[in-house]
Order: structure tokens, then C-alpha cells, then sequence
């Protein structure tokens, strides 16, 4: 007999809608106090996003990255990012580093000082370094850059609710955008709060968690489509809430392995991917419970026309209407 582990039975019977009034009012409170945060404290924006200096350096020893940010340190530099990078094409005595410096106050870009500064720390660490280029990024790049990561979370945000609105109802789409919202806020408040480093690595996260959260809540609308056709009579309430206890054990088991995978990341990743995991973990968590406690509340809120569609019969039917 086949062994299978469970962690939810397969008939569970729990009211989601018990606490709806808890729940919905925590989630609304969260994304207030998110926003408020984010007027009030900010957020710690990386050098992708406040400008900064890039520097490539190259050496034929092993590179130790916990020496080259001590060697630094002194410099008070503020935001350092040092980070090993790694190549198939580079022969045994080629160890490549880059180390990104933010925007110091009152320059433009890199002044020859700061370099020659950096340069020399370095070498105190280890006297084979050399700096095979130099770059910067000025304030208005960074500028373009916070605007085209917020236009690249809108617009999957808009996407997102156009293909919902085609594929089920309007009210399906409000519902789950609402949960995306929710989950975006409250995980850009937490970066706030916690002044944790916000940079496009962050932005990938987040664009990460859409897709992660969307896939969730599809499913539960998925199965609660399914439900509204069995049962024709029962309340809508009732139905979403055998939906949403019919798909908990898938719910459950993605989540669960998902977030082993992300804390091994977080506790033996370092610190170079710290952020993006710990946005993608906190991601995992909000988006699962938006999915059974924001976008379900919606719709059920909003209604849904259980009416079924009649296709349009004769020459008139167009589209999917016409197929038999």
C-alpha cells in the first residue's frame, strides 16, 4: 500500500467566512498602515534607485568578500554592495568582483578620490586587485529607474485584471486585483518599517509575488466556477466555502514547499540575495492568505451572475458563440 504524507485531511469543512469581518478589517488596516509608513519613513532605496558607482575589479587570488567590505568599511561610504561574480570562461586565476557604491552627497558621479580611495582599501586586503572599469549611475537614471519599475508593476497589475475580467467575471477581476494591491502594500510597508534595502532585485520579488498570488486565487475561482454550476441552489457563501476547503490541501502543500525552499535561501543564501528571499518569503505568506481572505470576500461582496451564458444561436453567433 502506497504511502502518501497529508498535512490537511481531504474533507475539511472549515468557515473561511466565520471571522470575515476580522479578517477583511486586519487586511484593510494593514494596507493603511503600509501606506503611512511608506509616506512617513520611506523606503532605504539601494543604488539602483539613489545612484551610485559600480566597480569591476579583477585579481588572480581567491576573492574574500567579507575582507573586501571590512577594507571599505572605514571609508564610510554608506550603501556598499560587494559581490563576487562567477563565469565558466574565466581561467583559474581570474577571480572577479563587483562593487557598487551609492551616490555620495553633492557628486554627480565618481570623483577620481573616491576611486583612488577605494582602490587603496582594497589593495590593503589584497595587493593583486586591480579595477578593470568604472561606472556610475547618475540621479537621473536612477529617476528612470524608479519609474519604470513602478510602470512594470502596474502594468502586470493591469494585465492581470483584463485577462481575469475575459476569463471569469468583472467581479472575479476586482477581487483579484484587490488581493495583488494588498499583497504589493503590505510587502513594500514591511520593507519600510523593518528600513530594509529596496532596490530592482525587490521589484523582481514583487513581480514574483504577482504571478505567485494570482496562480492561488485562479484557483480557488477556478474550482468556485465549478461549484456555482453543481450547486445551483446553495448560497453563494456556502459554495465558496467548499471551494476554498476543496482546494486547501493544494493550498497548503505549494505554499508549505515553497516557503522550505525560500527559508534555506534565507538562512545559507548570504546576504548578496538576503532581500529578494525574504521579500519572495513574506510574499508567499501575505499572498496565500489574500487569496482566501481579501479576493473571495470581494466577489462575495460585489455578487456573482449565476445565471449560465445562453450562446447565441443562427448566422448572428460570433466568436466561441459559434462553436458547437
Amino acid at each position: 500500500m502506497a504511502f502518501r504524507l497529508k498535512f490537511v485531511p481531504e474533507h475539511t469543512k472549515i468557515d473561511f467566512f466565520r471571522w470575515q469581518a476580522g479578517t477583511f478589517g486586519f487586511s484593510v488596516l494593514m494596507v493603511l498602515v503600509s501606506v503611512v509608513l511608506i509616506i512617513t519613513m520611506g523606503l532605504n532605496f539601494g543604488i539602483d534607485f539613489r545612484g551610485g558607482t559600480t566597480i569591476r575589479t579583477e585579481t588572480s587570488s581567491a576573492i574574500d568578500v567579507g575582507a573586501y567590505r571590512s577594507a571599505v568599511a572605514p571609508l564610510n561610504l554608506g550603501d556598499v554592495s560587494i559581490t563576487e561574480v562567477f563565469d565558466p570562461t574565466f581561467g583559474a586565476d581570474k577571480h572577479v568582483a563587483m562593487i557598487r557604491v551609492q551616490a555620495q552627497e553633492g557628486a554627480e558621479s565618481a570623483t577620481p578620490e573616491l576611486v583612488a580611495a577605494v582602490e587603496a582599501a582594497l589593495k590593503g586586503a589584497d595587493p593583486a586587485v586591480v579595477f578593470a572599469s568604472v561606472e556610475s549611475v547618475g540621479p537621473k537614471v536612477s529617476g528612470e529607474l524608479i519609474q519604470t519599475a513602478l510602470l512594470a508593476v502596474f502594468g502586470a497589475t493591469t494585465a492581470i485584471l483584463f485577462y481575469i475580467w475575459l476569463r471569469f467575471e468583472w467581479q472575479y477581476a476586482v477581487g483579484a486585483v484587490a488581493a495583488l494591491v494588498h499583497d504589493v502594500v503590505v510587502t513594500v510597508g514591511i520593507f519600510s518599517v523593518l528600513q530594509l534595502k529596496f532596490d530592482l532585485s525587490i521589484i523582481a520579488a514583487l513581480l514574483t509575488i504577482l504571478g505567485y498570488s494570482i496562480n492561488d486565487t485562479v484557483v480557488v475561482f477556478d474550482r468556485l466556477r465549478e461549484n456555482l454550476v453543481k450547486y445551483k441552489v446553495m448560497p453563494l457563501r456556502d459554495v465558496m466555502n467548499i471551494s476554498v476547503n476543496e482546494t486547501l490541501s493544494r493550498t497548503v502543500m505549494t505554499s508549505g514547499t515553497t516557503l522550505i525552499a525560500l527559508i534555506a535561501l534565507l538562512v545559507l543564501g548570504g546576504d548578496v540575495i538576503r532581500g529578494f528571499v525574504f521579500a519572495m518569503t513574506w510574499g508567499v505568506v501575505v499572498g496565500t492568505y489574500s487569496s482566501v481572505f481579501v479576493a473571495k470576500n470581494l466577489v462575495l461582496y460585489l455578487g456573482v451572475n449565476r445565471e449560465p451564458r445562453k450562446p447565441a444561436a443562427g448566422p448572428e453567433a460570433e466568436g466561441f458563440d459559434a462553436v458547437p
